[in-house]
């Protein structure tokens, strides 16, 4: 299984930031939430540990939960990171899960264990277990400030004697409303040093860096450049080998035709107006070549009615039946539409001409996102692979320089099953 993916150079723009105050309430909000509820969390996360190791020499049972730890894990980086951006209102990307680059069961203990070590998911874990401590500390300061309003009435519960709510021995009580607005203050302000502190470790932990963020902005578009520059150069192969295997030989045959015509057409007519015949039958196969060549290169149709139309049209010519399957409600971009069309061209003619498949199946949709998504799948004899230069090469240069991501799926006895997201306003 090969799987490609790119994600945009830019997220996209959010509101502006709440005002401070506002901002600084919901933080303790948050504080006091995640102060509850990180004990359980990581209680949970330690049970997991704990009983996977435990149980992993007993028949394998413990790798069951060792995996779900890693996904719990990912659950949980996945929360933190969306939970800081929206309470910050910081365009983050969220937490994406390691892809596949291998087929089958390997292919998947690979990405599992990349997952486990995936340094942003480790970074959001660490910021949600500051914010745990730090929200267990808000609740006691909390508590304190809910005890300092008690005690502010002191003099009306004790007149006569001390009050000792917090173990303060001997306190008059007549001293009680003095303390008590000394403690609040001291909670509120540890409450709102608390908050800002979370903020700054928030953003440090889990938003990147400026500088880091333009690295992977340069690295995106630079992988994306390469990926176009890798599927022109495969088309310009294909091309090439197409003209120089069928159109060429064909018109090196009508050349040769018509000069043997020409040697016979005094000496024997009938002879020469067969071949001319002939030379007349292989120009028109030429030209049907060459109009399917075209195709490859440019369909006019998808320009003029759009990505269903032209997919009907690819799918009445293809050499094997294809159930076609596209719900889309509005257009897209020039880019992806054509990426999309080009790759299940692609995808169809091996099917017809490698997988020995007896039908296809092809599904467009459009998908949360603005994403254009599209499978094909056919039920050949599998083992399809990516090779370099080859039509497949050629399909995961496309889609990555369309910014969109590609996956292929084609166990040895099949089926063969490719997908790719292509994001609309690529």
């Amino acid at each position: 299984m090969t799987i490609q993916t790119v994600s945009p150079a830019s997220a996209p723009a959010l509101a502006p930031a709440r005002k401070p105050p506002l901002r600084i309430f919901l933080t303790i909000l948050h504080l006091a939430a995640i102060g509850v509820v990180g004990g359980i969390v990581f209680g949970t996360l330690t049970g997991l540990l704990a009983t996977g190791l435990g149980l992993l020499l007993v028949a394998g049972i413990g790798a069951v939960f060792l995996v779900g730890l890693v996904y719990a894990m990912y659950g949980l980086g996945w929360f933190e990171v969306a939970r800081v951006s929206a309470l910050y209102r910081t365009p983050l990307a969220p937490l994406s899960p390691q892809r596949r680059n291998a087929p089958g069961l390997m292919g998947w203990l690979r990405s599992l264990g990349r997952q486990s070590i995936d340094g942003r998911m480790w970074r959001a874990i660490a910021n949600f277990t500051i914010t745990a401590v730090l929200g267990f500390i808000v609740l006691r300061l909390f508590w304190a400030l809910v005890w300092s309003v008690v005690l502010s009435f002191s003099p009306a519960i004790a007149p006569q004697g001390a009050f000792e709510p917090f173990g303060i021995p001997g306190l008059a009580a007549v001293w009680s409303p003095v303390t008590a607005v000394l403690i609040a203050l001291f909670c509120v302000a540890g409450m709102i040093g608390l908050a800002l502190l979370h903020r700054t470790l928030s953003l440090a932990i889990v938003v990147r860096s400026r500088e880091t963020e333009l690295t992977e902005r340069v690295r995106t578009s630079t992988a994306q450049r390469e990926g176009a520059v890798r599927a022109a150069d495969v088309e310009r192969t294909r091309i090439e080998r197409d003209l120089h295997d069928g159109v060429q030989p064909r018109l090196v045959s009508v050349g040769m035709t018509l000069g043997l015509a020409q040697t016979k057409i005094d000496n024997d007519p009938a002879a020469a107006k067969k071949l001319i015949d002939e030379a007349h039958t292989s120009t028109k196969a030429a030209i049907t070549e060459l109009r399917q060549l075209a195709r490859g290169i440019h369909a006019s149709v998808l320009d003029d009615r759009g990505l269903d139309a032209a997919l009907s049209a690819l799918v009445s010519r293809s050499h094997i039946p294809v159930q076609l399957d596209v719900r889309i409600d509005e257009r897209c971009s020039r880019e992806a539409e054509a990426a999309v069309y080009f790759c299940i061209a692609e995808s169809l003619t091996n099917a017809a001409k490698h997988s020995r498949a007896s039908e296809a199946r092809v599904t467009v949709r459009m998908r949360e996102g603005n994403t254009l998504w599209a499978r094909v799948e056919d039920n050949g004899i599998g083992g399809a692979q990516i090779q370099p230069g080859g039509g497949l090469d050629g399909i995961s240069n496309r889609i990555l320089a369309a910014q969109g991501t590609f996956r292929l799926e084609s166990p040895h006895g099949g089926p063969t099953s490719l997908e790719v997201s292509v994001p609309c306003a690529s």
